[in-house]
């Protein structure tokens, strides 16, 4: 099956780490209310636990998004799933959990089109390189075991993690980079060669953060999907999404972008 039809007159809705405005980030019912609204994609990101199990959290803290302190990395999932994910957002939300990568994966298993977007937040920073490619292999390991290699678009901000999958799996997985090139960090390979998405951001950044519509035609040329990032809230971001050439909309209010696109006839 072909999970893969965007274009820039069918522009899918990728829903950032769920139905973020509304609902508390990377949680349960997040996601489910996102799907509910009929996205085209989920995004999640995954980390590492202390005792090494794999939870869908983005800061490297969990001070943001639930009512504990601390590094991810330095509590186990005992400790991290204790933690109250929900009631920040509100109180309708409390006893929401960190959710773990399995759980997600049970979950998007039953929706026969949904395509996903996981980003590794692990990077092979010094010292920690031996555990961000084993948690990569085992993210990968994974999305092979549920049958989702072929709707998974694997995202890191690390070009050297992006490497290690390339050299390591060749064009077996689709990945997600971004421009311009320095939010990549460090890279010894033009990570658009073998890139299947971008994200395309200004080279100076603002509001909408969009980039110019040459640079879409550029990446486009190149045979990568050029994607509109999670700052497209509006009708006008919406509009500069269209008129640059974007194939895909990454938003935190999918239930708006969805409607927009519908009334303007770019989204089934």
């Amino acid at each position: 099956m072909n999970y893969w039809t965007q274009s820039t007159k069918n522009i899918y809705v990728a829903a950032h780490r769920g139905w973020r405005d509304e609902y508390p980030e990377n949680t349960m019912v997040s996601f489910k209310a996102a799907t509910a609204l009929g996205v085209d994609q989920l995004e999640t990101d995954v980390r590492v636990t202390l005792d090494g199990e794999l939870v869908l959290i983005h800061d490297a803290t969990v001070d943001r998004t639930t009512n504990g302190t601390g590094k991810v990395c330095e509590k186990t999932l005992a400790e991290l799933r204790a933690l109250d994910a929900g009631s920040h957002k509100g109180e309708q939300f409390r006893g929401e959990q960190i959710p773990t990568f399995i759980e997600f994966m049970e979950y998007v298993k039953t929706l026969p089109t949904m395509t996903l977007d996981i980003e590794l937040k692990e990077y092979p920073t010094a010292g920690r390189e031996e555990l961000a490619y084993s948690v990569c292999d085992r993210v990968l390991k994974i999305i092979d075991d549920y049958g989702f290699t072929d709707r998974v678009v694997i995202n890191t901000f690390s070009g050297a993690l992006h490497e290690y999958i390339n050299e390591k799996y060749g064009n077996k997985y689709r990945q997600h980079v971004y421009y311009p090139i320095q939010h990549l960090g460090k890279v010894t390979r033009d990570p658009y060669k073998y890139a299947y998405c971008c994200c395309m951001f200004r080279s100076v950044y603002n509001e909408i953060n969009i980039a110019d519509k040459d640079e879409f035609e550029k990446m486009a040329a190149m045979s990568v999907q050029p994607w509109a990032g999670a700052k497209v809230r509006d009708e006008q971001g919406v509009d500069l999404a269209i008129e640059a050439g974007a194939t895909l909309i990454t938003c935190d209010n999918p239930d708006v972008i969805l409607d927009i696109l519908r009334k303007k006839g770019y989204h089934a």
